[in-house]
């Protein structure tokens, strides 16, 4: 007799984004003339940059050719992109990382949600809340979560709230935790931490021997100046934090799929016995036996992000999402709601008028206004009474958008 693991069955209902599309389909079928605009799920609509789609027909042209020719690559990325990874996005900020300790993969969604693997299952983890749903859900596979308590949260997972009163952001943990999950620009709040700020959790985990698992797949959208764009600028981080990072949102690689995870060789994890070992060795490890690599073509169309000309192209599908970002956050302000994010980041956090359910909300603005956003309550329970809002639409649909909520709300 087979058996399921059971940790599944822990899991409220299905999916967040799941649950949206349900819930879209059924209104179209009821109205199907209805001109539904999308603004939910934080999936981008630009093309990819020219720099990209020509060196990714090279890379392909490459292997119809028998001298050119590529089969299994390194499971952990091609040197070619990593030493541009390394060189672009960390030493020109004062960072020094080693080829070693940056691993190619398919999506910091995938990496996010792997990286628990290596972390046994007494760890305490913590969260902010409201958060993006796949680092408590693939705890919650793992068995490290314990029941669902029916009002949004598991009993084992320590939520951290970010609310109004904190100015959205996470307050230390007041019991010890062993692993702690940090997105920053935040998905879904669109906030930030300073540099100070961040360092006080840097400093937690060195004291807590507690290992930071920080998300910066956001980082390419901030604008301020005092706004780290890697936890490693921070002193000290080296040796607490594995950072995720992604080319989905910065060069529109959603249906492309390449990221990366920066795991030094100093951050560790101890056994039973109190020795360390090297989460490096053990993320090697892991993609060596689980994981295949990126496809040559699609590691060689994320290496031309780095051109002169792919730099000017991602910059210019930066700002056009960001001025997307500004539309939405000022007028719904000129509006009377009350909004956050969208400074340094695509997300538009919005508090649901009147006190109505994220939820009601949700389905208010696409029954009246024919505009999807993604409901606060999917994200935790200090997401409810708010609604997340992209500013991955086109021009058009963002600021079409916007004048329905003016108009019909």
């Amino acid at each position: 007799m087979a058996l399921v693991n059971e940790n599944y069955l822990r899991l409220p209902g299905s999916y967040l984004f799941s649950e949206i599309a349900r819930r879209v389909n059924e209104f179209k079928k009821i109205n199907p003339d209805a001109d539904i605009i999308r603004l939910g799920i934080g999936d981008v609509t630009r093309p990819l940059p020219p720099a990209v789609v020509q060196a990714m027909k090279e890379a392909v042209e490459e292997m119809g050719r028998e001298e050119t020719f590529r089969g299994y690559g390194p499971e952990q990325g091609y040197e070619f992109l990593t030493e541009k990874i390394i060189e672009n996005d960390f030493r020109s900020r004062g960072v020094n990382l080693s080829a070693d300790e940056v691993f190619v993969s398919d999506g910091a969604k995938c990496d996010t949600a792997n990286f628990q693997e290596v972390f046994g299952l007494d760890n305490v983890v913590a969260v902010a809340d409201p958060v993006y749903p796949v680092y408590v859900d693939s705890n919650v596979m793992a068995g490290r979560s314990g029941d669902f308590d029916g009002r949004g949260r598991f009993k084992r997972i320590v939520y951290l709230p970010c609310t109004e009163e904190n100015g959205m952001k996470p307050d230390l943990p007041q019991t010890g935790v062993d692993l702690i999950y940090l997105c920053f620009p935040n998905n879904p709040t669109g906030m930030t931490l300073l540099r100070e700020e961040l360092k006080r959790w840097v400093d937690y985990a060195r004291e807590n021997r507690a290992v930071i698992l920080f998300d910066a797949a956001y980082e390419a959208y901030i604008r301020e100046e005092d706004v780290p764009h890697s936890i490693y600028e921070i002193e000290g981080a080296r040796e607490v934090a594995v950072e995720f990072r992604s080319f989905s949102k910065t060069a529109g690689f959603t249906g492309t799929r390449c990221a990366y995870t920066v795991v030094p060789r100093e951050v560790k994890a101890y056994d039973s016995s109190g020795k360390a070992h090297q989460l490096n060795a053990l993320w090697l490890r892991r993609q060596t036996t689980k994981f295949n690599g990126v496809s040559y073509p699609v590691q060689a169309a994320a290496a031309a992000v780095y051109s002169e000309e792919g730099k000017k192209q991602v910059r210019e599908l930066i700002d056009y999402y960001m001025e997307n970002a500004r539309i939405i956050r000022e007028g719904l302000k000129a509006a009377g709601y009350k909004v956050f994010g969208g400074v340094n980041a695509p997300y538009i956090w919005l508090k649901t008028p009147g006190g109505m359910g994220s939820w009601d909300f949700f389905d208010r603005l696409m029954r009246e206004a024919h505009v999807i956003g993604t409901p606060g309550a999917g994200f935790g329970a200090s997401g409810e009474g708010y609604l997340r809002l992209t500013a991955f639409g086109s021009r058009e649909n963002t600021v079409r958008a916007v004048e329905r909520i003016r108009q019909k709300l």
